[in-house]
């Protein structure tokens, strides 16, 4: 089992409709929120996409 890249790809939230869904129904938002948010903390460090969507609230 390949164990490479794991750790990145949990840390990070992709441009995928699926990722964007999970982390919008994670959230309780929309995708288009959870895009914008990525778009206005300059990266796709989920933990910088959180803090984002969190201070919307």
């Amino acid at each position: 089992m390949a164990t490479r890249g794991t750790k990145v790809e949990r840390n990070s939230v992709s441009e995928q409709p699926h990722e964007l869904a999970y982390e919008a129904k994670k959230k309780g938002t929309t995708a288009e929120n959870v895009e914008s948010a990525k778009k206005s903390a300059g990266s796709n460090q989920r933990s910088a996409v959180e803090k984002k969507l969190s201070a919307k609230k």
